[in-house]
């Protein structure tokens, strides 16, 4: 039988280093070397990277943050010394999500980049950094479902020590930590595997592509978790969030292509191909 696992991994005196913290650093810290590597590839320097990490980071947190607080006001609008008090839990991956897109966006216009091809080299390596960032919630046991059996989670084949981890206030819980992280790892693989492939994709058409896949997924383990926020009562934000993106990165989809897609309809898709 394994005991729950310390959220700490390694004290200092007064300074206790958590094991969130280190899993999420080694998320980035893979994430970034990939989008160099991946920048390079496209003909544009890794220094480009290194500086959106550096700008995107800081508001990341602070969208995070904020977003968090936005739609827990009744509860912060009372205690106010708390809004900044992150040490004691409450960010939201959207909120950092659409924080960093605006600063890519900005960093792009200042620099003359091109946006979608730099959202393109990003987007599956947030993609992996988010699989491995909810292992960050397994060891602070949160980010889970609605309680359930030893004997289900057994029948989902997983190690013991995930198991046992699952036991929280004196009852198993669904693993949502895990659904999404391997949802997410599915994904990278899979945009990974095909993303240069010749004539498959036009400039944007990775990062919507993340879009889609997270934002569908997402939907599905936000309606398995307990600690959602709430628009309005039977209503969690980050599912009415995910069908609002998932139904925009679609249509954007189909309004970039609407060009190729008249074309193929009204002319000769033999001639194309033999352009």
């Amino acid at each position: 039988m394994f005991a729950a696992l310390n959220p700490i991994a390694l004290q200092l005196g007064g300074l206790e280093i958590h094991w969130y913290g280190v899993i999420i650093a080694c998320g980035v810290l893979l994430a970034v070397w990939l989008a160099m590597k991946e920048a390079v590839r496209r003909g544009i320097s890794d220094d480009h990277i290194l500086n959106l990490v550096l700008w995107a980071l800081p508001f990341a947190l602070i969208g995070a943050r904020t977003y968090y607080v936005a739609f827990e006001w009744p509860y912060y609008s009372q205690h106010p010394s708390e809004i900044i008090a992150i040490w004691h839990g409450g960010i939201a991956i959207y909120g950092a999500l659409i924080a960093s897109v605006i600063v890519f966006l900005v960093y792009c216009r200042v620099k003359w980049l091109p946006a979608w091809l730099v959202l393109d080299i990003a987007a599956p390596t947030v993609m992996i950094a988010q699989a491995i960032g909810r292992w960050g919630n397994f060891m602070n046991q949160e980010a889970f479902g609605a309680k359930t059996t030893l004997t289900y989670l057994r029948g989902l084949h997983l190690p013991e020590f995930i198991i046992q981890q699952m036991n929280i206030s004196g009852a198993y819980r669904q693993p949502t930590f895990l659904y999404e992280s391997m949802w997410n790892l599915v994904g990278f693989i899979l945009i990974m595997s095909i993303r240069h492939h010749k004539g498959w994709f036009k400039q944007g058409e990775i990062f919507l592509s993340y879009v889609m896949w997270y934002a569908f997924g997402r939907f599905f383990v936000e309606g398995m978790r307990t600690d959602s926020l709430y628009l309005i009562p039977g209503l969690r934000i980050s599912q009415a969030l995910s069908i609002v993106l998932f139904v925009v990165a679609l249509g954007l989809w189909i309004y970039r292509r609407r060009q190729d897609i008249a074309w193929y309809l009204d002319g000769d898709p033999l001639a194309k191909v033999n352009q």
